[in-house]
């Protein structure tokens, strides 16, 4: 359960963010402790235990504020303690999809369709979603995409850069992530790349002493995976999934 230091800090936030309903959920810290419960532990809505409160209106506020984008707001609204803009990362991860995220509506489409939508697909690891995130150069989260499984990292790379508060000094990533038109947009905006080309590519400036630091990325992946629901997809929609991933990110925010 939340403890009061946490909920202390989170309080404000929550209600500055939250859906102004005429009547305010109860006893929302026993609510947001269920949440937390369940996409920490991985288990079923209904395994939550009895003294978190009912469990159906655990469920119910986790979906309806992750359709309102609530959760992003809350991510947002944390990281108004400050974003350290000397360096930052991108990194994509594969998180494998549990049989139960399958199944969401079609909404009209095609389930090739639906899967795009609702960013799941299969690569050479399975059936799963891509994650990329773009951290600050203390390897806190900044902004979340996703992307079906099989997809490439690269696509997500300028859209991630343009929810940054403000020009980088760097941009550090992996070979993922190494286009010469890439490099280019990062100097155009006014940062500096840190990205080592591949193989067949001509070598470009990547200096060590920056590129050493891209282990801040990873160990914010270890820790945000941490929550069993982040390492593996149990939600059927896009919306949800990105809810816990900036759930955990927020956590991570104020431990």
């Amino acid at each position: 359960m939340l403890n009061d230091a946490q909920w202390a800090a989170l309080e404000p936030l929550v209600h500055a963010c939250r859906p102004k309903a005429k009547t305010p959920p109860q006893d929302l810290q026993r609510t947001l402790s269920a949440i937390l419960w369940r996409h920490q532990n991985g288990a079923k809505w209904r395994a939550i235990p009895d003294e978190f409160g009912p469990w159906w209106r655990a469920a119910q506020i986790f979906i309806r504020w992750a359709r309102a984008g609530v959760w992003e707001r809350l991510l947002a609204l944390v990281q108004e303690r400050g974003v350290q803009l000397g360096m930052v990362f991108l990194d994509g991860t594969n998180m494998r999809a549990h049989q139960k995220a399958a199944g969401a509506a079609k909404k009209g489409g095609s389930a090739t369709e639906r899967d795009g939508r609702e960013a799941l697909g299969r690569s050479r690891g399975g059936y799963g979603t891509k994650a990329c995130v773009i951290a600050d150069g203390a390897g806190r989260t900044v902004a979340f995409r996703l992307a079906p499984g099989q997809a490439h990292e690269l696509p997500h790379a300028v859209p991630l850069l343009d929810q940054l508060p403000g020009v980088p000094l760097w941009v550090v990533a992996d070979r993922g992530y190494s286009s010469h038109g890439f490099r280019q947009h990062i100097r155009d905006v006014g940062a500096k790349p840190a990205v080592p080309t591949k193989r067949n590519e001509a070598p470009t400036r990547c200096p060590n002493w920056i590129y050493i630091n891209r282990n801040r990325v990873e160990r914010l992946w270890a820790r945000l995976k941490e929550w069993r629901a982040v390492a593996t997809r149990y939600e059927k929609t896009a919306a949800s999934f990105t809810g816990v991933l900036c759930l955990a990110a927020t956590l991570d925010w104020i431990k």
